[in-house]
């Protein structure tokens, strides 16, 4: 018995998948009552790259907003700087 496999399938689901890891996603900061605006600041710079303007100016908008989007990338970009904040007592998360 041979076993037949459509290959057009299966590149087509291969595809996909590269497709869906690769989509640009957001990575979220969420306002929190317990962090101050310097350590959240200090937290952007060291973990996402933004300089002090940027970080500043991110603080401000999670806190008077709620949220704000801190970084762009794709998902294997952005979960080990979501990891760091978390770690670092920070309310992150990547969304779509």
């Amino acid at each position: 018995m041979k076993l037949s496999i459509d290959t057009e399938v299966l590149e087509e689901e291969i595809i996909e998948v590269v497709l869906k890891e690769e989509a640009i996603k957001a990575l979220i900061l969420y306002n929190d009552d317990v962090n101050t605006f310097a350590w959240v600041a200090e937290c952007l710079i060291k973990v996402c790259g933004h300089d002090t303007l940027q970080a500043e100016q991110c603080t401000y908008l999670v806190h008077y907003v709620g949220k704000c989007v801190v970084k762009n990338g794709s998902f294997k970009k952005l979960r080990p700087l979501c990891e760091a904040l978390l770690e670092r007592g920070l309310s992150a998360k990547i969304e779509d």
